[in-house]
């Protein structure tokens, strides 16, 4: 996809390496709405290199009239009980003033359409358990939460601990 035209007001498009401090811009208001400063460590060098050289993600930047309104980062996940790749959402963000204009609707069901597309399994994503704005979203497009799971990290010093086990 490089233009997806919605409607008279909202364009999807594929990120490009020009969209580099655009994207870091979404991510640090993202970080802001979910409380999770502190953890900021992107920075221009390496987003380009994974998302623009390396493609090991992908992002899609939403425009409302023209002007950044927000975007989904993805990448590909694999299930091994489907036997088949699934799109894995790590941030979908719109900012505040476009909520309630589609937006996020549009985002979604892009990404639904690119699983189809792709012959995938199955798109998948998490959300902070006090963000009811955004679970109530994805209930109404059909989204199940899975109580039954609880997502473990392993990052920073840790990775370097495990790693000389």
């Amino acid at each position: 996809m490089d233009i997806l035209k919605i409607d008279e007001h909202i364009i999807l498009r594929s990120a490009e390496k020009r969209d580099t401090t655009l994207i870091i811009n979404f991510i640090s208001e993202l970080a802001e709405y979910e409380h999770l400063t502190s953890m900021l460590e992107v920075n221009e060098f390496n987003l380009q290199k994974y998302i623009f050289e390396e493609k090991k993600a992908e992002v899609i930047i939403a425009e409302y009239d023209n002007k950044p309104a927000g975007f989904t980062l993805f990448f590909s996940n694999f299930s091994t009980f489907l036997g088949k790749p699934g799109i894995y959402i790590e941030d979908l963000f719109v900012k505040p003033e476009y909520r309630g204009k589609g937006l996020g609707k549009h985002l979604l069901s892009y990404l639904a359409k690119l699983v189809q597309d792709r012959k995938y399994g199955r798109l998948e994503w998490a959300c902070l358990n006090w963000n009811e704005p955004s679970i109530k979203f994805y209930k109404s497009q059909g989204a199940q939460p899975l109580d039954e799971w609880t997502v473990y990290r392993i990052s920073g010093k840790n990775i370097a601990i495990l790693a000389l086990k």
